[in-house]
């Protein structure tokens, strides 16, 4: 069964934007040699709840171009996801 994680909407990210209090950052996820097409298309869809074309087009992305932001949002909002990418091994970041 997969997990799913509870994170504030992208409207509030959105009003954050309008206001001018944003502290816009982005999960970037990092080309490997190690997990395949399969195991990053299924971590975007469960973790960062992309639809499967999303994250097949992210995957082709990081391949080719070595890197892609695959999720943006708030530093808290961010956290929770980049560390379930990390803990499945995908090289991730927040900037």
């Amino acid at each position: 069964m997969a997990t799913r994680f509870e994170f504030a909407p992208d409207e509030l990210v959105m009003e954050e934007v309008r206001k001018g209090t944003a502290s816009y950052r982005e999960i970037v996820l990092h080309n490997d040699d190690v997990n395949t097409f399969d195991h990053v298309i299924r971590s975007l869809v469960e973790v960062c709840e992309h639809d499967p074309i999303q994250a097949e087009q992210c995957a082709w992305i990081v391949h080719n171009n070595g890197k892609c932001s695959v999720k943006r949002g708030s530093y808290e909002q961010l956290e929770a996801r980049c560390d379930a990418l990390q803990l499945r091994g995908l090289a991730a970041e927040i900037q």
